[in-house]
């Protein structure tokens, strides 16, 4: 009996492996195959809703992971755990004064140890590649294990070390969001947004990535609606669609004197059927309906 099991570590982290006679449950902690070692993390999702998370995330290149899980593990081996992590901040230290001294040009972001300590992995970032092969060489000698130097960009390093958003709530990207796509100002446009770089940018620094998973809801919404500039007829006339609001349901107008009004979008739609032709006169689509 084997199943899938989606497996959390430090931070975002996230790893599939899968589960051998091995009976587990969701938020427990188990030992599992690493590079070269073992690591500890805890279980976040088992069977078919970790299988088609890791096929979401795009994590899944085989039928199944090649790494196991070993065994469930043991209350001290998470005392050790927590041990492990509380060094980090160690690490973290005597590898910016590392940096320094080898004048380099990147920032430490975070660090990790392996559980078993055969590996240490350190985020950074770097405006540009770095040659870092000597600094690897003098961490080796520093803690006397295997060194992984992994370059991030700005949106890996938010989701890697958390926070909380313009919105009062923790990080789409060290939440919940399985991946971090490119994200364009045409999005913000599309939306009806300020383009004003500091109330739509993340904690990164970059546009925010709800911006992108809220897109289609506006793009749908949006087709509800005449577009900006469009000549209407109505009872007042001929009037033009100056603004639409989306969610109040409303439509922005001005006539041929120049005078404004607002009303709401069932409103203008009866407006324009009842000044529509009637039969057998011409009709012209674009300048008298409001789709």
């Amino acid at each position: 009996m084997s199943a899938f099991a989606e497996i959390g570590f430090k931070g975002d982290r996230k790893d599939y492996f899968m589960v051998r006679e091995l009976e587990v449950l969701p938020g427990q902690h188990v030992i599992v195959e690493a590079d070269r070692g073992e690591d500890l993390g805890k279980v976040l999702a088992l069977g078919t809703v970790a299988e088609r998370k890791c096929s979401a995330s795009g994590g899944c290149g085989t039928p199944e992971p090649d790494r196991d899980v070993v065994r469930l593990a043991r209350d001290e081996e998470l005392g050790v755990l927590e041990s492990l992590r509380e060094d980090e901040e160690r690490v973290r230290v005597e590898t910016r004064k590392k940096v320094e001294e080898h004048g380099l040009r990147m920032k430490v972001t975070e660090a990790e140890w392996q559980f078993d300590r055969k590996k240490l992995t350190i985020f950074f970032t770097a405006d540009r590649r770095v040659d870092f092969r000597e600094l690897v060489r003098d961490l080796a000698r520093t803690f006397r294990t295997r060194i992984e130097l992994r370059q991030i960009g700005v949106r890996d390093e938010s989701a890697l070390l958390g926070g909380v958003g313009r919105c009062g709530r923790e990080l789409c990207c060290s939440t919940w969001l399985p991946e971090l796509k490119p994200v364009s100002l045409q999005l913000a446009k599309d939306q009806n947004l300020s383009l004003n770089p500091a109330q739509i940018s993340g904690c990164c620094g970059r546009l925010m990535c709800c911006l992108q998973y809220e897109h289609d809801t506006y793009v749908q919404a949006r087709r509800r609606f005449p577009r900006e500039g469009k000549q209407l007829r109505t009872p007042r006339g001929q009037e033009e669609v100056l603004k639409v609001d989306i969610w109040g349901e409303r439509v922005t107008l001005k006539d041929e004197e120049g005078e404004r009004r607002v009303v709401s979008l069932e409103e203008l739609k009866a407006e324009v059927r009842e000044s529509s032709p009637g039969p057998g006169k011409p009709r012209s689509r674009d300048r008298s309906e409001p789709n």
